[in-house]
């Protein structure tokens, strides 16, 4: 089913990110229903930065919170999360900061990752000198190899030594397996399970010891239906909430629907097979390699060039599209293309009512 050109698009400038909100309010409800409790749920806000989306989701129940950056954490609480993870380790001035956090938003509880005992003894550090005590997980390596520490003796030890530190809170473990993106679900359900491993292993061994292990957060979207299916874990997926292109045909077996689209127009035909677009790299993410934006109403269109304000496309359906007409394009990248835009367009059956600050997309808020 394509997706139909908003019944107002003549009235909005383009390029322009579009949020559907009846399809984000259903992908909140399929997250919900795949861990039965919303307590399980820890959605990563990282791919909408959007304070709307953290109200709704704690109207439903879903108070938890990841986030990538402190402005996100920011966001988060002021939003009305109740538990905000900074999915990140405290580092230079960030440790001021989250400090900062904390005492703006004395209700929320507030957490950070560590993966090397040098920074965890600055942080206690820091505490101390505060007069306050941080809530720090252990950040464990499960295959990405971009942070963390592989879980086992040194991940032990770290813990160990992390539950000791009188300005330090033990908050649990964090596995991220951000590099499992197998199309077939029983091949990625089986490198998920054996990633997982040695988490459970560390978990059983410093419980055994006596430590307290809160919680262990788990996972991202690609392998939300493996940890959904742990109790005792809390998931963190975060394209869910918006999906993209990519996923939608790399994910067949997730049940989510694109709910972010971009507006783009043509503004020229420059040959008779040709096509360009108001959708350069300053509207849509350019890390990945074409096709970056999926049009279905172009089919089979290839991506002639790219630049920071233009696409061109080579396409037979040139002739169709004379300038000025508008076209709906689904992201293959949603989480980047959101942070590219200051604001979206909401819509409601298929109607722009009203537009939203995407509040996260800067570094710095308040603190």
């Amino acid at each position: 089913m394509l997706p139909p050109l908003p019944e107002n698009a003549a009235e909005i400038s383009s390029p322009a990110l579009l949020l559907h909100w009846e399809t984000v309010e259903d992908n909140i409800r399929r997250m919900v229903s795949m861990v039965k409790s919303p307590d399980r749920l820890r959605p990563h806000c990282k791919t909408h930065k959007l304070s709307q989306i953290i109200a709704r989701l704690a109207e439903l129940g879903v108070t938890k919170a990841k986030c990538a950056t402190i402005a996100e954490a920011e966001m988060a609480a002021t939003a009305g999360a109740a538990d905000v993870l900074l999915a990140a380790p405290l580092l230079g001035p960030n440790t001021g900061r989250f400090l900062e956090l904390q005492q703006a938003f004395p209700t929320v509880k507030f957490s950070a990752l560590t993966d090397d005992s040098g920074v965890l003894e600055s942080v206690n550090a820091a505490a101390l000198s505060a007069g306050v005590r941080i809530a720090l997980m252990v950040d464990l390596d499960v295959g990405q190899q971009r942070t963390g520490i592989t879980p086992g003796p040194e991940a032990a030890a770290l813990y160990r030594r992390l539950c000791s530190l009188p300005g330090i809170v033990p908050a649990g473990l964090h596995a991220y397996d951000g590099h499992l993106h197998q199309t077939d679900v029983v091949t990625r359900a089986a490198a998920c399970n054996s990633a997982f491993a040695p988490v459970k292993a560390l978990r059983r061994e410093l419980e055994a010891a006596g430590l307290p292990v809160p919680r262990v957060t788990a996972g991202g979207s690609p392998t939300f239906p493996m940890h959904a299916l742990r109790a005792e874990t809390e998931c963190s997926p975060g394209t869910t909430v918006l999906w993209d292109a990519g996923y939608n045909r790399k994910m067949p077996d997730l049940p989510f629907r694109p709910a972010a689209l971009l507006l783009t127009r043509v503004i020229s035909r420059p040959a008779a097979d040709r096509l360009c677009l108001d959708l350069g790299h300053k509207a849509v993410a350019s890390e990945m390699p074409n096709p970056r934006v999926i049009f279905p109403a172009l089919p089979g269109a290839a991506v002639v060039m790219h630049n920071e304000e233009h696409l061109v496309l080579e396409t037979p359906l040139a002739a169709d599209f004379p300038p000025g007409t508008p076209l709906i394009g689904i992201p293959w990248h949603i989480c980047p293309t959101v942070a590219l835009h200051s604001f979206v367009h909401v819509l409601r059956d298929n109607r722009a009512v009203e537009t939203w600050p995407v509040t996260a997309r800067t570094r710095r808020i308040c603190l």
